[in-house]
């Protein structure tokens, strides 16, 4: 199983290197810079606060159906066509729920329409998972990895063209940006749900109230997971928009940081996305997870210390350089945002790992206190150091929910606690930023050089501790 996961893992972020990063630095990036009116703060703002009800768009839905397929193919036949028509229903709740909540949090009515619009979106975007978990579920790594950047890849294209193309220099509108996401997600969703369509053999669409509600009880602990982590990942940008005088302008300021914290994380998230049929399908056969926690937790582990520490050093170069309103201040929120990477680094594996085991319940004690102490101090912090006090309370939430989930898979698998590992992982934090404070402070080099000489340093480092073991890396591949 080792190998079969980095053969996949490689191939996902391989893919995911070509096309994402370019998209988040240089589309959605692009964006922002364009509208300097604080529309994309707005769109922040707004795009997060539709990510609060996708308990109800998604409703566990997709982890749930993941390891269930994975564990037993034969259920795809009947399971597809039910729950995209229970998907279906769900979409028009999320719908009116969302516009309701609005109205209640005195949104002005000016905004319905873009609202309305970017939870179109969320709905698309939650159907394409859907038929992503399938695609997955039936071990097509390779085919959910092609389908995860495809939404981009077709952003790319068209935002590209309305950003650069010399006809339409200086008129980019976030509107554009909103359309060109409805269309990319619509190509996405329908060509996922064709490959499919493929392995069913005969497509029956059935209105069972009884089964649907069957789904709805099996998949309600996995649909709470997600409601918590949305909370307290995704209330920051909301809260700093309704809580500011000048909300919109710090939403935008926090985006600009967070964009970075979320293309780190989409690496740690593909991971999670391997991991979850891997773990089902290898605790359903009674096989030991362990040797596969450790190797993924080391191999994940290296590259966000690697990443997090070549970016504190840089922190306000990064964002002075791919942002017009970038400074110390956007760096230090930055800076507080990549601490709790680190955190949601290490929650992918074993996150992923307690998922796979059923353990939900339990792991929503752990994130409803994350969320409540979120809330408490976001809303300690952000009156008084605005979109920094969001950061902080990040970072907090993230570091105590990744400890809580550490000892929780330790207890419900039996796992025993690496002590060697744990060892190379401290000396290899602790060299790793000395030699990379040196690196910042006495080589006379351009920023972006020493900055890449770091994340070099951090890979050599994490090689020397037998972090991310090369010889087992070659057998893994050799093996067959």
């Amino acid at each position: 199983m080792n190998r079969t996961f980095l053969k996949n893992i490689i191939f996902l972020i391989f893919v995911n290197l070509l096309v994402k990063p370019f998209y988040l630095f240089g589309i959605d990036r692009g964006v922002q810079n364009a509208v300097d009116d604080g529309s994309y703060g707005l769109y922040f703002a707004l795009f997060n606060f539709t990510y609060l009800f996708q308990i109800i768009n998604d409703f566990g839905i997709q982890n749930f159906n993941n390891r269930n397929i994975a564990q037993y193919n034969q259920l795809l036949d009947k399971y597809f066509p039910n729950i995209l028509v229970l998907k279906g229903l769900l979409a028009v709740v999320y719908l009116l729920v969302v516009l309701v909540s609005a109205y209640v949090g005195n949104y002005s009515f000016d905004i319905y329409p873009f609202l309305l619009l970017i939870t179109i979106n969320q709905v698309l975007s939650s159907l394409i998972l859907f038929f992503r978990s399938n695609i997955s579920g039936l071990a097509m790594y390779w085919v959910d990895s092609m389908i995860s950047i495809l939404d981009r890849l077709l952003l790319i294209i068209i935002c590209g063209f309305l950003l650069w193309a010399p006809m339409f220099q200086g008129q980019f509108e976030i509107w554009w940006f909103v359309y060109a996401q409805t269309i990319t997600l619509s190509i996405t969703a329908l060509i996922a749900f064709i490959i499919v369509r493929k392995h069913i053999k005969r497509l029956r669409f059935h209105f069972h109230p009884a089964f649907l509600l069957l789904i709805l009880k099996k998949s309600y602990p996995f649909a709470l997971v997600v409601f918590l982590m949305t909370l307290y990942t995704r209330i920051d940008g909301v809260m700093i928009e309704r809580m500011l005088s000048d909300g919109l302008l710090e939403a935008d300021i926090y985006a600009s940081a967070f964009r970075l914290l979320e293309a780190s994380n989409m690496f740690a998230f593909l991971f999670a996305t391997l991991l979850l049929p891997m773990f089902s399908k290898m605790i359903k056969e009674g096989e030991s997870v362990a040797p596969l926690v450790r190797f993924s937790f080391q191999f994940i582990g290296a590259g966000a210390v690697s990443l997090t520490f070549a970016i504190l050093f840089f922190q306000e170069e990064i964002m002075v350089s791919l942002y017009d309103h970038g400074s110390i201040y956007s760096g230090k929120i930055l800076g507080y945002l990549m601490i709790s990477f680190l955190a949601m680094a290490g929650s992918t594996v074993y996150g992923t790992l307690l998922t796979a085991n059923g353990s939900l319940m339990k792991m929503n004690v752990i994130f409803l206190i994350g969320v409540f102490l979120n809330v408490i101090l976001n809303g300690i912090l952000i009156p008084e150091s605005k979109a920094l006090g969001a950061a902080i309370a990040s970072c907090i939430t993230q570091g105590l929910v990744f400890f809580a989930q550490l000892f929780l898979a330790k207890q419900e698998l039996k796992l025993r606690f690496a002590t060697d590992m744990i060892i190379r992982m401290l000396l290899f934090m602790i060299v790793s930023y000395a030699m990379m404070y040196w690196c910042c402070g006495y080589l006379d080099w351009r920023w972006i050089y020493r900055f890449v000489s770091c994340l070099g340093l951090g890979i050599i480092l994490a090689i020397l501790f037998k972090l991310i073991d090369l010889v087992q890396l070659i057998e893994l591949v050799r093996t067959r």
